[in-house]
């Protein structure tokens, strides 16, 4: 099990630094707006959650393959899928009601996560302590939609 943890502790995903879109406008700083979903901060630590996700659940039991090992890779792909397919989306009701459905799914993930914990499949804490981040990230970036002037 030790092993596993290694694995899913040292999954990397390029997560750009801010200072990468930032841009100097006369005496201030000004951050350029993200030119894909894969730029956003949000969308890159949901995808590292996502296969972190993969990497718990293939210890499941075999029998849960058609069950929940099934459901929560589901709905996990379900969090970062609906961050880039909202991305695209022109007016904030669309944004807005894809970050809604990733969060929904988020929930979801966090009660599989649960069950398993329950199931006795392994220990899910560090999952649970990646996704509260993710959970806060995507509830600001949704925010920010909402309170946009565009």
């Amino acid at each position: 099990m030790q092993k596993k943890e290694n694995r899913i502790q040292n999954i990397e995903v390029r997560i750009l630094n801010t200072e990468d879109r930032m841009q100097n406008i006369g005496d201030r700083m000004i951050r350029q707006p993200a030119k894909s979903f894969q730029d956003l901060i949000v969308w890159q630590k949901a995808h590292k959650w996502v296969l972190a996700v993969y990497l718990y659940s293939d210890d499941f039991p075999k029998r849960e393959i058609y069950g929940l090992t099934s459901q929560l890779r589901r709905a996990a792909i379900s969090i970062p899928a609906n961050i880039a397919e909202g991305f695209k989306k022109k007016g904030k009701k669309d944004k807005s009601r894809f970050m809604n459905i990733a969060q929904g799914s988020l929930e979801e993930s966090r009660y599989y996560l649960i069950l398993a914990k329950d199931l006795g499949y392994g220990d899910s804490s560090q999952l649970m302590s990646q996704l509260k981040e993710v959970s806060k990230l995507l509830e600001g970036y949704s925010n920010s939609i909402l309170n946009s002037i565009f």
